[in-house]
């Protein structure tokens, strides 16, 4: 036996639809957030056009990097020059999250293959390999890694030529099968969720034909009641 039912109601873990959290704030566990990653010009459109790739080596093994820390993503890539440093602002839907706060921890290359969609590396937890203790993340799936703008670039015209990149990017105007595409409201909320997200996929409902979000935190159809 089938019951119709058409709608959902959720609830957040911050007051914020678009959640930047503090420097030693824990994350919790299937949260999206924004964050930050630090890269150069060239890798920059690439990732734009192309969508994230795993590092294939790092202190947590295979997986994108980021931090919540944007001073952090500004150090990277290590040892290139300043002029060149690109830092693109993400928006992460991080799973499930394992915490790795010490030296030698037993998860440190294997918190994946237990389960874990992200692994945590809070501020100055003393870790050797953490040298600055800075906030860093390693986040397993690249998919659950979203270019949403540009935080900082060597001038004003490489960022304003980034951030049209993402504007006019396929990925961004992807539609889903069913779906149309929306953006903001003119205020960078979009116009049916609120979240802070300036392009998301819409379907109608299948009850009453609605234009819904899946990012809105409820909808409740009135063909369901």
């Amino acid at each position: 036996m089938s019951i119709p039912f058409f709608g959902w109601e959720a609830t957040y873990d911050d007051a914020s639809r678009s959640v930047e959290l503090g420097e030693s704030q824990a994350p919790k566990d299937r949260g999206v957030y924004t964050m930050y990653h630090g890269t150069n010009i060239s890798n920059a459109r690439l990732i734009i056009a192309n969508g994230f790739k795993q590092s294939s080596k790092g202190m947590l093994g295979p997986g994108v990097y980021v931090s919540r820390m944007q001073k952090k993503a500004e150090r990277y890539p290590l040892n290139s020059n300043p002029t060149e440093r690109v830092v693109l602002k993400v928006r992460v839907k991080i799973g499930r999250v394992k915490r790795i706060d010490k030296d030698n921890h037993p998860m440190q290359y294997t918190w994946n293959a237990a389960g874990y969609a992200t692994a945590w590396v809070p501020p100055k937890c003393g870790m050797t390999t953490v040298p600055s203790g800075l906030e860093e993340d390693c986040v397993f799936d690249p998919q659950r890694v979203k270019v949403i703008g540009i935080a900082l670039a060597p001038n004003t015209t490489i960022q304003a030529d980034l951030q049209q990149l993402i504007a006019s990017s396929p990925r961004r105007r992807q539609k889903g099968r069913s779906g149309a595409t929306h953006g903001s409201d003119g205020g960078g909320v979009c116009s049916l969720c609120k979240r802070k997200t300036p392009t998301h996929t819409t379907q109608p409902c299948w009850g009453c034909g609605q234009s819904v979000c899946a990012l809105m935190n409820k909808h409740v159809c009135p063909h369901s009641t």
